[in-house]
């Protein structure tokens, strides 16, 4: 639910014409993608270094639920490829000519979360599945932090250099 909730700030940007600035402002578009580049960097290194194991993470630690939540929100309002979704591809379904336009974009921008939630909780649901039988084990969870620090560092180099 955290990742949905960091789609907000994208929505409202949107809706209130910050979006224009970000379109039409070279410095503040490359700032937002240096911060998620930046974010990214952050994750892999971060995941790399953790050493938890999943039994403890289930019994409420190492990580609280501020960290948790936190962490997902970041995520998504550094994810640049949600401003370009509501900044450059959600306006194209909106008729300029409609009467109410910031209810459409409203509306759609709504439409996104719910989708984006149900995605989140199948993901979860499909993680507890197979937590305890297959990325419970030590050595496929150290596989798994590799590559996905390995995944945050590739998309943080690749969104620095385009």
């Amino acid at each position: 639910m955290a990742c949905t909730v960091g789609i907000v700030p994208h929505m409202l940007a949107a809706l209130t014409g910050v979006a224009a600035v970000l379109h039409t402002s070279a410095l503040a578009f490359q700032t937002l993608k240096y911060l998620g580049v930046a974010y990214l960097l952050f994750m892999a290194w971060r995941t790399l270094r953790d050493r938890s194991d999943l039994a403890a993470e289930r019994d409420g630690a190492p990580h609280s639920v501020s960290d948790v939540i936190t962490s997902a929100v970041l995520l998504n309002l550094l994810n640049p490829k949600l401003t370009v979704f509501f900044f450059a591809f959600l306006p194209q379904f909106v008729n300029e000519n409609e009467p109410h336009t910031f209810l459409r974009m409203a509306e759609l921008s709504a439409v996104f979360m719910l989708v984006t939630l149900v995605v989140f909780a199948l993901y979860g649901v499909f993680a507890a599945a197979v937590r305890d039988h297959v990325i419970g084990r030590p050595r496929v969870m150290a596989w798994v932090r590799r590559v996905f620090a390995t995944a945050f560092a590739a998309l943080g180099l690749k969104l620095a250099f385009l």
